[in-house]
C-alpha cells in the first residue's frame, strides 16, 4: 500500500501505569530482527532525529487514533497530519486497528509482524526457552494464566471470595488512580456476567471437572496471586505439582527481570504457547494473544473458560444443588466447542469491542485461498447481528 509521502515510525512503551515498568521496546523485543524482518514494507527507524527530538525542544502533535478504524481513516485523517506536522505520537495504540474489513494485504502485514516480526530478546528467550525445557522433561503439562493478581481484581472490582479488608485495600487502590474511570464496582453483580477472573478456588474445581488429577503438572503463568499461598491452598492440595518460574529456576537467574513486569510476562508467554494445554482464568489481553499464537502453531489445546455459565454452575454446586458428577458432566459439555478449534472470527457490525479480536483468531495468518473454507469452513462463519 502507497501512503504517498515517506513515513517513518518509531516506538515507546508506556511507563505510567499501574505497574510502573521502566522497560523500553528494545529491553523486551529484538529490535534489529524487528526492523529487518519489515524493512520491505514499513520503514522502522530507532530514534527520532535530534531535529524531532523532544530533548532539542521539539513538541509532537500528540492524538489518539479513533478505536476500531480501518485503513481509510488512516489514510484520509491521519496522514495529513504527518504532512503537517512532521511528526504525530499515538499516546494511545492499543485497539486502534479494526479487527475486520481490513484489506488482506494489510491483514498479511499485521501476520507478518505479530508471527514473524516481534521476536523477545535473546536474554529472554534463553531464560524462556530454559523453562519450557525443564517442563517438558517432566512430560506434558498445563499452563495456567491464573489472572488473580492485586491489579486486576481493583480494576475489576472483583472482589469475590476476598476477606472485607482486602476488599477494601483493592477498592483504596482503584481510587488512587484517577485514570481509572470507573469507581463504584458491584462486584457480585459483575461476577453474574461473566467479567470476573475465575478464583484460584473456582479454577480447581474447574480443572478438576475437566478431567485433569493430581499427576497433572500445572505451570501458573501470572504475577504475585493476591491473598499468596491461603488463596492457592485448594488448588495446591488437588494439583501437587504446581510450579511457576519462582520455583523452577534459581532466584539468580532471574534476578535481570525483577522489577519488571512486562519482561517478567514474556517469560510466561513463551510457557504459555509451548504448554499441551492453556488455560486462561480470565480472557484478557495476554490470553487473546496466547489463542493467537497456538492457532498459528496449529491449533493447539486452548481451553476458553465461558465464566459466565461457570458462575452459574459452580454456585450450583457449592450450594448443594448440582452433584459433582452433574457439575463435572456440565462443565465438560458447555466447554466442548472452546479447545481453540478452527472457526471464523464472530463479527458484531457496530460492536468491535464484542467481537473476536483479530490477534486472538488471525485466520488471515493460518490459511490461503481456497484452503481457508476446508480448514474454517463457511458454516462456521458467525456474524451477530
Amino acid at each position: 500500500m502507497q501512503w504517498g509521502l515517506e513515513s517513518n515510525a518509531c516506538c515507546e512503551l508506556d511507563k505510567t501505569s499501574f505497574w510502573a515498568d521502566p522497560s523500553d521496546f528494545g529491553d523486551i523485543f529484538d529490535v534489529s530482527h524487528f526492523i529487518d524482518s519489515l524493512r520491505d514494507e514499513v520503514r522502522i527507524i530507532k530514534r527520532l532525529p535530534k531535529k524531532f527530538s523532544r530533548k532539542y525542544g521539539f513538541q509532537a502533535f500528540q492524538m489518539s487514533p479513533v478505536s476500531w478504524s480501518n485503513e481509510k481513516y488512516y489514510l484520509e485523517q491521519i496522514l495529513p497530519l504527518f504532512s503537517k506536522h512532521k511528526v504525530v505520537h499515538f499516546n494511545r495504540t492499543d485497539t486502534r486497528l479494526a479487527n475486520n474489513g481490513i484489506q488482506l494485504d494489510l491483514q498479511k502485514l499485521r501476520c507478518r509482524v505479530n508471527f514473524q516480526g516481534l521476536k523477545f530478546t535473546p536474554e529472554i528467550e534463553t531464560l524462556g526457552y530454559k523453562l519450557v525445557r525443564i517442563l517438558q522433561d517432566k512430560g506434558p503439562f498445563v499452563a495456567l494464566h491464573l489472572r488473580y493478581e492485586m491489579d486486576m481484581l481493583a480494576f475489576s472490582g472483583c472482589t469475590h471470595g476476598c476477606t472485607v479488608e482486602e476488599a477494601e485495600e483493592l477498592k483504596r487502590l482503584r481510587y488512587a488512580y484517577p485514570w481509572w474511570r470507573e469507581k463504584e464496582i458491584m462486584s457480585e453483580e459483575r461476577r453474574q456476567q461473566g467479567l470476573c477472573p475465575l478464583t484460584p478456588e473456582e479454577a480447581t474445581l474447574v480443572l478438576q471437572a475437566l478431567g485433569f488429577d493430581k499427576e497433572t503438572q500445572i505451570y501458573i503463568a501470572s504475577g504475585e496471586i493476591y491473598g499468596s499461598e491461603r488463596r492457592l491452598a485448594s488448588l495446591r492440595a488437588a494439583f501437587p505439582h504446581i510450579v511457576k518460574k519462582e520455583t523452577i529456576l534459581d532466584p539468580a537467574e532471574l534476578q535481570q527481570f525483577q522489577n519488571h513486569s512486562s519482561q517478567m510476562a514474556a517469560l510466561d508467554f513463551m510457557v504459555s504457547v509451548a504448554s499441551n494445554t492453556f488455560i486462561p482464568t480470565y480472557y484478557g489481553n495476554m490470553a487473546k494473544v496466547v489463542e493467537g499464537h497456538r492457532r498459528y502453531l496449529g491449533f493447539k489445546r486452548s481451553v476458553l473458560p465461558d465464566r459466565k455459565k461457570l458462575v452459574e454452575l459452580l454456585d450450583l454446586h457449592q450450594n448443594g444443588t448440582l452433584p459433582w458428577n452433574d457439575f463435572a458432566l456440565a462443565v465438560r459439555q458447555v466447554h466442548e466447542k472452546r479447545m481453540g478449534q478452527p472457526f471464523r472470527r464472530r463479527i458484531i457490525p457496530d460492536k468491535p469491542k464484542e467481537e473476536d479480536y483479530f490477534y486472538a483468531n488471525p485466520e488471515e495468518c493460518l490459511c490461503e485461498g481456497t484452503k481457508c473454507e476446508d480448514l474454517v469452513g463457511p458454516s462456521n462463519s458467525s456474524t451477530l447481528h
